[in-house]
């Protein structure tokens, strides 16, 4: 049983808000139990992060660097007790656990390396003796609001490169997920960053929109970053936007996998097996939508049946895929199908349901006349629909309100990129999963999916200000009067 606490500058903070529990998904029994954090409390973490901020942004690129390599050191040796807590706040399997730290450390190099790459430039002017240049310098304090179902890569990724470009941090946490994010916190503190730098809160379920308003509003915070729902995505951009704050935003998806005629069959059903199952869907970029041209859709559809069959489902210590983690979740998604194949889906694949574990479920001849074809499932559902022409594949592919993922298969290379160019999507993948990220490379979506970028230097723009300085060093010649 965990009893987390919140860091509010460099100290373990009381806080004032309701108590609240979090269970473990699978067997139902209490695992944290904790008192949220007010909407005071919040203003307090924000006060703290915006004393620390002129000290902090004025260290050197070496000294963030060394810190966030010394972070990532700490999370690979504290592994085993972050695997535990996502374990128990979540049911989350092993694998995914170790998945998340093996991408999250590579976050924590990559912030590290990009210390030194936030420059600026020289500027030709048409006024003599006048050199003009620019550069970035951070903006302040950054409210990073991280998601519950990657806890360690989204909590990793909200916090570090933040950090590399000299701002402070807020960071409001999951209540789903209290420990894992804390643990992940602790990484920082206890890697040297100087208190306030890094402060953490978390809220009960019912504080969550009066936490959020104040934390944006708080006038030392000049960023939001959240990865999240597109609903709740809206509802902190308006709030954002009163405040003329930049958000940047990563939000739900709905990704398309096609899989065109020419196409190696295995290779495709290995990857959309992989991305609409893993961490039980509950993934923003997980294969949420299957194409497959008409000519191989049988082939397909009776491979990816083995494959999915096979895995196993249930206590996430010992299966491949753990339970649903939000209440309500596994409901949701037996409604779903049931609607389907009410509205004559074929159910391929459906594994018997235990509570909050919900195995893998494969509909086939899926149509837009049922909510599974426009709605984001978030749980291991793979909805098969199929075309006859790549027009029609496109269309399919793009009429979604989501543009975070895509994937193409097909063996004629110059052809499926041609295609790819023409997805709504901001990630777009050739003979590839729909879920893929590296923590060098930009990652954000289009359309419903949000704006912005996180990873690799794209991100530096995200939490730093460009300033234009100008220097004359001849005598003025150029004023009117």
């Amino acid at each position: 049983m965990y009893s987390t606490q919140m860091l509010i500058a460099g100290q373990p903070a009381p806080m004032h808000g309701p108590a609240f529990e979090r269970a473990n998904p699978a067997s139902g029994k209490p695992v944290n139990r904790l008192t949220g954090a007010s909407p005071a409390d919040a203003s307090a973490a924000a006060d703290a992060a915006a004393a620390a901020f002129a000290p902090w942004s004025r260290t050197g690129p070496g000294m963030r660097r060394d810190l966030l390599l010394r972070a990532e050191q700490l999370m690979h040796a504290r592994e085993e007790a972050i695997v535990a807590a996502m374990q128990a706040e979540l049911g989350a399997a092993i694998g995914w656990a170790r998945f998340n730290i093996h991408v999250a450390t590579g976050i924590l190099r990559e912030c590290a390396a990009l210390t030194t790459a936030i420059t600026g430039r020289t500027l030709p002017s048409d006024i003599p003796g006048l050199t003009a240049m620019t550069h970035r310098r951070p903006c302040g304090v950054i409210l990073s609001i991280a998601p519950w179902n990657g806890p360690v890569i989204l909590a990793a990724r909200a916090i570090a490169m933040p950090l590399a470009c000299g701002n402070t941090v807020v960071l409001k946490g999951s209540e789903l997920c209290p420990q894992t994010h804390r643990l992940v916190v602790d990484c920082f503190i206890d890697a040297g960053l100087p208190a306030g730098v890094l402060n953490y809160v978390v809220n009960a379920p019912e504080d969550a929109a009066a936490v959020v308003v104040t934390l944006i509003a708080h006038p030392a915070v000049r960023r939001v970053n959240f990865t999240g729902s597109s609903h709740v995505g809206r509802i902190i951009a308006e709030q954002a936007g009163r405040h003329l704050k930049p958000c940047l935003l990563e939000l739900g998806g709905k990704s398309p996998l096609i899989v065109l005629e020419d196409a190696d069959i295995e290779e495709a059903a290995h990857a959309a097996c992989f991305g609409a199952f893993i961490n039980s869907g509950q993934v923003c970029m997980a294969t949420d939508r299957i194409l497959v041209d008409e000519r191989v859709a049988d082939r397909f559809v009776a491979s990816l049946r083995q494959r999915a069959a096979a895995l196993s489902v249930g206590d996430g210590r010992h299966a491949q895929l753990g339970p649903l983690a939000m209440a309500g979740a596994a409901d949701r998604l037996a409604d779903l199908v049931a609607e389907a194949v009410a509205l004559g889906a074929q159910c391929v694949l459906q594994a018997p349901r235990d509570g909050q574990i919900f195995g893998p479920v494969i509909l086939d001849r899926v149509t837009p006349a049922m909510r599974i074809y426009h709605e984001e499932s978030f749980g291991p559902i793979a909805p098969i629909s199929r075309f006859t022409t790549v027009e029609q594949a496109i269309a399919m592919a793009n009429d979604s309100p989501y543009g975070l993922a895509a994937s193409v298969f097909g063996r004629d290379i110059g052809r499926a990129l041609a295609l790819a160019s023409q997805l709504d999507a901001g990630n777009r993948h050739i003979n590839m999963a729909t879920v893929h990220d590296q923590p060098h490379m930009p990652f954000g979506g289009l359309k419903d999916s949000g704006y912005g970028r996180f990873n690799g230097p794209e991100a530096i723009a995200e939490f730093t200000d460009t300033c234009l300085t100008t220097l004359r060093t001849e005598p003025a010649a150029h004023y009117p009067f």
